[in-house]
């Protein structure tokens, strides 16, 4: 039935069409059912609802999985290093921008749908006026004959009603008269049976209510997508600035994403295959829902238009052409033996308008004629349902195979986001694991203050308790003091002190570290290596402080070792 004789004009059913009809449709006990598109049939609904289902169950499955590794992720508080974290950002950017390829053919889908179901509208709209136009012109014969023409010939009985004295000439013209009256009548008939059968047949109901669903369908389609596509946008920023706010935004916005991706993947699924069925053999389904005064013969003739099948009104068409022509020649034959019998009526108006009445139907018949052939009709319902099984099935394809894949999508940037926001902290908490630094080191304030209290140690009596401790540029100022002293003076600094002072007898603490830790950066090209505590036997001279007692620089002349801070 979808497929017609073989011609530019015949209707092929799309091999897609013939892809999702293919489809399995089972019923609730999981056994197949008739695949014929039926809207009217609780069994074909329920098929197309366990296929929709499909998507909602993985829907389930899938927020199921996302349930327990949340779960298992509450409790990880294990610092990640900034490898790790970088192979997840960098994840999540490329996993995005295949999403927003994802909605993006969701979008263009969304307008192929839009524009196959308007020029199916469009369609639909030139096939209700063409019927109209078939009833219009059905309906103007009939006013013609049964309101003019029928009411002057009524007014002519009434004048062969009078005396005269040619009663052969009267019973000549009286048959002529009924002649007129058959012709009239058939012509009305032959109009009546063209016009019946198109009189259920009134589309623009369905078109509005099709317009109307259209135009809240596309749109909000549309501000969905958008919203996708803005999702993946925050997305793609939190990840270039690093922001733990926006990732755990989209890690709970991601969620309802992945629920609207598979509701809308659930409602793509049904209605293709819906619309599958339907375009295998639409003129099936036209058949079935065409009203029952329009037999299906006549409904067949238009949506086939084949070559070899007769028009189902040309009958009724020559029948009132034959009827016009015998009435044309009735009111002919009386018009003159009628004016010369009756002169004092004054007939020749009346005969003149019904013959004028005549010629308009005949027009009318004529082009009727061309209005009821099959290929006018045809064509509209060939671009149509090409609109409709072509543009607009593979715009709801690729809807759907949008759909699945935003969702799939979705799913692994909320998971893969989730799995990095977790793990992000502030740059603080993790700068010792970027940087490869020891955490077990004080920061440099603590380094400053510690510089600092050392240095008054170091001033002995100097020190005043109401004296404000110096910082930790009056401690290098002060030692930078003696960075020109001669060797010697250089070198009893090194030691920790000035031997001048009275307090530079057996060194102290205090002073060493004052100037381990003020020092070693300004006179580590003094000394050769790192001194530590030497044995007590050895009398050879030291030149760490405090006779070697504490180390005061590492290696590289930069901190403290971490005992000397207690």
């Amino acid at each position: 039935m979808g497929t017609t004789v073989a011609g530019d004009d015949a209707y092929t059913t799309p091999t897609l069409a013939w892809l999702l009809h293919s489809l399995p449709h089972l019923n609730v006990t999981l056994h197949r059912v008739n695949s014929t598109f039926d809207p009217r049939s609780p069994v074909y609904l329920e098929s197309l609802g366990i296929l929709g289902s499909i998507p909602a169950a993985w829907l389930i499955l899938t927020l199921f999985i996302l349930l327990i590794y949340l779960l298992t992720r509450c409790c990880d508080h294990k610092t990640r290093t900034a490898k790790s974290i970088s192979a997840l950002k960098v994840t999540l950017a490329v996993v995005s921008v295949l999403c927003c390829a994802a909605v993006g053919l969701g979008l263009y889908g969304n307008d192929d749908l839009h524009n196959g179901f308007t020029e199916l509208l469009a369609e639909g709209r030139q096939v209700n006026q063409l019927v109209a136009r078939i009833r219009n012109q059905t309906e103007a014969i009939d006013r013609q004959f049964l309101i003019h023409a029928k009411s002057q010939l009524v007014e002519l009985s009434d004048v062969f009603d009078e005396p005269t004295h040619n009663q052969t000439a009267l019973k000549i013209l009286a048959f002529y008269h009924r002649m007129a009256e058959q012709n009239n009548t058939q012509a009305m008939n032959a109009a009546a049976d063209i016009r019946s059968p198109l009189e259920g047949i009134n589309l623009e109901p369905k078109i509005l209510i099709g317009e109307k669903i259209e135009a809240i369908r596309w749109p909000f389609t549309m501000a969905v997508l958008s919203v996708l596509l803005v999702l993946c946008v925050v997305l793609l920023v939190g990840v270039a600035r690093h922001s733990r706010c926006a990732l755990i935004a989209f890690s709970v916005c991601g969620l309802l994403a992945v629920i609207a991706s598979y509701l809308m993947a659930s409602i793509y699924v049904a209605s293709s295959v819906a619309l599958g069925d339907l375009c295998t053999a639409p003129d099936r389904f036209l058949e079935e829902e065409a009203s029952p005064g329009l037999p299906r013969e006549i409904l067949h003739y238009y949506t086939s238009c084949e070559r070899a099948r007769a028009n189902p009104f040309t009958q009724r068409l020559r029948e009132a052409k034959a009827a016009v022509e015998g009435m044309r020649a009735a009111l002919n034959y009386m018009r003159k033996p009628t004016i010369e019998l009756f002169p004092r009526r004054m007939l020749e108006p009346i005969f003149s308008s019904l013959l004028n009445q005549v010629n308009e139907a005949d027009s009318v018949i004529t082009s009727l004629t061309t209005l009821v052939d099959c290929r006018a009709l045809n064509s509209h319902y060939l671009m149509g349902a090409r609109a409709l099984c072509n543009v607009g099935l593979w715009g709801l394809s690729l809807m759907l195979m949008s759909a699945m894949l935003a969702g799939l999508l979705m799913t692994v940037l909320v998971w893969v986001d989730s799995h990095t926001w977790i793990y992000i902290r502030k740059k603080k908490d993790y700068q010792h694991v970027m940087e490869g630094s020891d955490p077990y080191l004080p920061p440099p304030a603590a380094s400053q203050a510690i510089a600092a209290r050392t240095l008054q140690r170091s001033q002995g009596s100097s020190y005043r308790p109401d004296t404000p401790p110096p910082s930790y540029t009056s401690a290098m100022l002060h030692l930078s003091s003696h960075a020109s002293a001669p060797p010697h003076e250089a070198q009893s600094l090194i030691d920790g002190c000035d031997k001048r002072t009275p307090d530079c007898r057996g060194g102290g603490v205090g002073g060493g570290l004052g100037v381990g830790i003020g020092t070693g950066a300004h006179l580590s090209h003094l000394r050769g290596h790192t001194l530590g505590r030497l044995p007590s036997h050895h009398h050879e001279p030291l030149s760490g402080p405090n006779n070697g007692k504490y180390a005061t620089l590492s290696k590289q002349c930069k901190t403290l070792e971490s005992s000397d801070f207690y």
